[in-house]
């Protein structure tokens, strides 16, 4: 059932319908009571479809505002209701203005304008600021139609004397690029910019673009194009929005009280900092007073007055007219008793009750459908994919609308639109793409430094090419054909790497010595896995309803990557052979649960499970994570580690051979001989890398018959994964939970405000701080700093020179909530994981990289409370630009997930490290990671195809790559094939064109390319229609086996090297280019040169001529 059926449901409730009768009528004042949950939600929504009156809704606070316009988002995804939020966060602080709320404030006031909105969703700090007028308004709005004839230049000035930056590409509100015919702009009035295509002075198209990807997303007939009226406009008088508003508007208000107190104090602290700029500045007025630009609470409440108000909160303060009752009552909390929801929803299916469960997940509707059936099969329900704030019961309507998230005690996030975040598009690209003076490698010729593109003459036509400096500045010069044989360095952060020398060996022995070491270390990883593959193991049944009970009671919502590894675990655990998989997944994305439903489905087959830890206090924070998530089940857990006594070892030891243990957390001690299990069937490893070589050597030997699974928190590259595809099997969880929230970060200098602000706000949380400060030395007086700020606080200090036993007690103690501040070196990265730790202080944080930046920062934010990590550093000038621009890309991408993992290359390397053995670092930073990965698929490959062929006859993926005779074929040509300057103008845009052209590999993708390049810079001019078909010729090149095809003097050479293999020549593909020389001996000349053997092809003038030669190829 889809969730509009659901709505249409309630429009038969007399209570609303009454309430649509008396708005009709004269009455000033309504009072509405038993609107519990998502209910006001349900009748704001059908309210407005059926009057023609707008709506102004004003809830208690942002966070009420934004969880109504999420419910309504859900319910009604054709009409959009707007959101009007406050534009600052302290008064007359212009750097205060948060660019994206002003953007959602002008588009609802343009809405407004134009009729285009129904809802106003609002809360009282926004109502404080007043809004520009109508007329105002109007007079400085541009109103740009399909058709209109405008200039470019008057486009230019207009957008000027509003205020908007002129740029090469439009990301920010505020901005605008013109490129030939195109003009981008960014306009304050509409949720993405806008993209005018002009064809001489007529505006032939006006379209909306995606500021991420610079794409065209809708066409448009017209547009309306408005500046910031926060810094513009400024001597236009400012109205109230409930002035703006139409006179008939409806105003539905949560808490009146609340509103006028809070508009009052907020024009009160706007009147004290007005005060405190004019004192400053010698009573000289330089900003309006405040009654021009905030509302007060008497002009409120007098304006009030004149409009029809229906209050729906808990209290009323007006005298109300008439009062209506909805009876709704609120979703009762089940706390996960699977029996007693069960009974209460068969009560209420028994007194003729609707019953629907939202979810956001279709799997999570599955597994409740699998419980019930199991507890009660004659029990139904209608399962509907969307999430409502708060589940309801309405006896009137005969309808239960209840939610997953709270039958489940889950945490429930709205979900925000995604913000365009500062310059977040333009950052990832900066990452990305190269900048002069970057190092590259070059796959022949080794690394060197990128020197950016210069134009050659090549008989008598212009060709670009990009200029490379090696050791002792000799250069190369490498045609844009050749671009995919260059990648950008990425080794280790730090210093920077040795660039190679021009002609000499020491490259290609680096690359096979490398590639001889990485066979061997593939070559036991395949042993090893083939020897698994024949050994005898335990099938585990199929999941029971237990499963699923337990599945679905977790807290937060699953990700499709963490569901796809419990399937795979599964799959794995009910094979005969013994499961050995690696789960690699970012710090906090739920690998954790994956391994506690892997335990489960063991102890439920009447197994024991051991879960092997790195640390002491790692035991002991899963011996709480897994007792607490496994509470409601009857599975004894217990953990062993130094703090145990060896009473109390004896008796665990023997409770474990006698069986009566399930599930033992432990260090390393778990895999001592004197350790016996009634009958092991999984081992969980976790963070395997951190192990001893002896303890590895242990773990194998257990492993050839036991299921195991390894949990490692430094993400494997996914590229990496597929080279592995058969030495491992590995699950990547990359997508972070959807209900984390991301963790506010703040770069600031070192002050003592700021650490006792942040010190102070968490105390009143009731929560944790970490503070980060990387030397021992003066860790101490650190501390005296901080208890000098704070003297309530409770302060521990923790660092890897303390004593074991030591250190271990005070991080138990801040475990357990003994301290509100631990003090620590860089030793909390490595897996602590403390829900109520929810602010983090990072000291000197230049000075890290920023994968320990990253990892650091993942150690709060993981509860549902809003998370905060704050960089210190000293002043700006000290900090050297590669480590402010780490600590900006932090700042930005404080969402979780992919947008980081652009700048994570060093996190890639270390992954490799952890997966090859940590030598292969050392490898990496020698060859750059693009290049040994390159080499690693090769080795891989080599093996699969010679030594392990019986053990891959059925891995189809391979047969592909091994069919083709050759991965790349280079084209030197002396035509005109480039893109032209004056067509895209920015270096490293046609720089990124080239790459993109260069790394194509299908039809479809090149037709994609060619469309979306049309679409940012206008129609393609012909030296880049050519440079599209030189890609088809080289695809042609590939497909015949060639190295390299050169077309100059209207002559193409087709050059094949030495070295093929056997079956090249016996191929088809050999034989025909063969035939073609006999067959046109005038025409084609055949000679072998320097070990190659080179075909000549007479009269080929252009790349068009080319084409039917390769077409005569395919026709012997």
């Amino acid at each position: 059932m889809k969730v509009k059926e659901v709505v249409s449901l309630f429009k038969n409730d007399p209570a609303l319908n009454l309430l649509l009768a008396k708005i009709s009528e004269p009455q000033k004042n309504i009072k509405l009571k038993g609107l519990v949950g998502s209910s006001d939600a349900m009748n704001l929504l059908i309210s407005s479809e059926k009057i023609e009156q707008p709506l102004l809704v004003i809830m208690h606070d942002k966070e009420d505002a934004d969880l109504l316009m999420t419910d309504l988002n859900h319910l009604e995804e054709s009409r959009v209701p707007s959101f009007f939020p406050t534009s600052y966060k302290k008064p007359y602080q212009p750097e205060s203005i948060d660019n994206a709320n002003i953007l959602h404030r002008s588009e609802t006031l343009t809405r407004v304008l134009n009729e285009e909105t129904k809802i106003i969703v609002t809360y009282p700090e926004a109502l404080v600021e007043k809004v520009l007028n109508k007329r105002s308004l109007i007079q400085n709005v541009f109103k740009a139609n399909v058709g209109e004839n405008v200039d470019i230049p008057f486009l230019s000035e207009l957008f000027s004397t509003y205020g908007f930056e002129s740029t090469d590409f439009v990301y920010d509100p505020g901005q605008f690029a013109v490129r030939g015919g195109i003009v981008d702009v960014f306009s304050f009035s509409s949720e993405f910019p806008l993209r005018l295509e002009l064809f001489g002075n007529e505006i032939e198209s006006i379209r909306s673009f995606d500021p991420e990807t610079q794409l065209s997303k809708n066409s448009l007939e017209w547009a309306s194009i408005m500046p910031n009226t926060h810094t513009q406009l400024l001597k236009e008088e400012r109205i109230s929005l409930l002035e703006y508003l139409p006179e008939n508007t409806l105003v539905w208000i949560k808490d009146l009280r609340e509103t006028q107190d809070i508009i009052s104090k907020a024009f009160d602290k706007a009147a004290d900092s007005f005060h405190d700029i004019i004192s400053i500045s010698n009573n000289t007025q330089v900003v309006q007073s405040p009654s021009l630009l905030y509302e007060t609470s008497a002009s409120f409440s007098s304006l009030l007055k004149k409009r029809k108000v229906i209050e729906f909160g808990k209290r009323a303060f007006l005298s109300p007219s008439f009062e209506i009752d909805f009876e709704n009552q609120p979703q009762p909390s089940f706390n996960k008793n699977f029996e007693f929801l069960v009974d209460n929803l068969g009560a209420l299916q028994h007194d003729g009750f609707h019953i629907f469960i939202f979810s956001d997940s279709e799997k999570q509707l599955e597994r409740l459908a699998t419980i019930f059936e199991e507890i009660d099969p004659s029990l139904s329900f209608s399962g509907i994919t969307g999430s409502l704030n708060a589940g309801f019961i309405s006896p009137n309507s005969k309808i239960a609308c209840l939610t997953d998230h709270q039958i489940f005690d889950r945490i429930h996030r709205r979900n925000e639109k995604p913000k365009f975040n500062k310059k977040k598009a333009l950052t990832l690209r900066e990452l990305k793409s190269l900048q002069t003076g970057d190092y590259v490698v070059h796959t022949d010729h080794g690394v060197a430094r990128f020197a950016g593109l210069d134009k050659v003459m090549r008989n008598g036509n212009q060709q670009e090419v990009i200029r490379l400096v090696y050791r002792d500045d000799d250069l190369l010069y490498v045609s844009v054909h050749a671009l995919h044989k260059i990648s950008k360095y990425t080794g280790k952060e730090g210093g920077p790497p040795a660039t190679s020398k021009l002609g000499s060996k020491d490259w290609e022995t680096k690359k096979n010595r490398v590639k001889s070491k990485v066979k061997d270390i593939a070559k036991e990883l395949i042993t090893l896995y083939a020897k698994r593959k024949t050994a005898p193991g335990f099938a585990f049944p199929k999941d029971t309803f237990l499963q699923a009970e337990l599945e679905s009671s977790f807290m937060y919502q699953e990700t499709p990557d963490q569901h796809s590894a419990t399937v795979d675990i599964k799959t794995d655990m009910e094979r005969v052979h013994p499961m050995d998989r690696l789960i690699c997944g970012d710090v906090g994305f739920g690998k954790t649960e994956v391994a506690i439903r892997a335990a489960f489905k063991a102890v439920n087959a009447n197994k024991q499970v051991a879960v092997l830890v790195p640390t002491t206090i790692l035991a002991l924070q899963h011996y709480q994570t897994f007792s607490e998530r496994l509470r409601d089940f009857p599975i004894t857990v217990d953990f062993i580690n130094r703090f145990k006594s060896a009473k109390e070892i004896t008796a665990i030891k023997k409770k474990l051979h006698d069986g009566h243990i399930d599930i033992l957390i432990g260090t390393h001690r778990i895999v001592n001989k004197d350790m016996t299990f009634k009958d092991l069937g999984l081992m969980i490893i976790d963070e395997e890398q951190k192990f001893g070589v002896k303890i590895k050597e242990q773990l194998k030997e257990l492993r050839v018959n036991v299921d195991a699974m390894t949990l490692t928190a430094t993400p494997i590259p996914r590229t990496l994964h597929f080279s592995l595809m058969g030495a491992r099997d590995l699950s990547i969880i990359s997508t972070p939970p959807p209900n984390r929230v991301p963790v506010t970060t703040e770069v600031c200098e070192f002050s003592e405000e700021v650490i006792r602000d942040a010190v102070h706000h968490e105390l009143r949380r009731k929560g944790q701080i970490f503070f980060v400060h990387n030397r021992i030395g003066d860790i101490e007086s650190l501390a005296n700093l901080i208890y000098k700020l704070v003297p309530d606080a409770r302060i521990a200090i923790a660092h890897g020179q303390m004593a074991g036993p030591k250190l271990e007690k005070v991080m138990v103690g801040f475990i357990n909530g003994r301290y509100d501040v631990l003090i620590s070196t860089n030793i909390i990265e490595s897996g602590l994981d403390i829900p109520n730790a929810n602010t983090i202080i990072i000291n000197r944080a230049h000075m890290f990289g920023l994968s320990d930046l990253h990892q650091m920062r993942g150690r709060v934010g993981r509860s549902n409370t809003k998370a905060y990590c704050y960089l210190l550093t000293p002043a700006n000038s000290t900090v050297s630009s590669d480590a402010r621009k780490r600590l900006i890309a932090l700042e930005e991408f404080s969402e979780l997930g992919d947008g980081f993992k652009v700048a994570m290359r060093d996190l890639d390397i270390r992954g490799a490290g952890d997966l090859l053995g940590s030598e292969q670092s050392g490898y990496v930073n020698d060859l750059g990671f693009d290049m040994y990965h390159k080499i690693l698929d090769d080795a891989v490959l080599e093996l699969k195809e010679n030594e392990f062929k019986e053990l891959f006859q059925d891995n189809l993926v391979y047969e592909k790559v091994s069919d083709s005779f050759l991965s790349d074929c280079v084209l030197e040509t002396d035509l005109e094939i480039l893109i032209p300057q004056e067509y895209i103008t920015n270096t490293s845009e046609r720089l990124r064109l080239y790459n993109d052209l260069d790394n194509v590999e299908t039809d479809d993708a090149l037709l994609t390319l060619q469309n979306s390049t049309k679409d940012r810079f206008g129609a393609l001019p012909e030296p880049v229609n050519e440079l599209i078909k030189s890609v088809r010729l080289r695809w042609l090149g590939r497909d015949f086996g060639l190295d390299k095809i050169v077309l100059k003097n209207s002559t193409m050479k087709l050059h094949i090297l030495e070295g093929k293999k056997e079956a090249y020549f016996l191929s088809s593909a050999f034989k025909n280019l063969i035939q073609f020389a006999q067959n046109h001996p005038q025409r084609c000349k055949i000679k072998e040169q320097n070990q190659k053997l080179i075909f000549s092809i007479d009269h080929v003038h252009s790349l068009d001529d080319s084409f039917p030669v390769f077409a005569s190829f395919l026709k012997i």
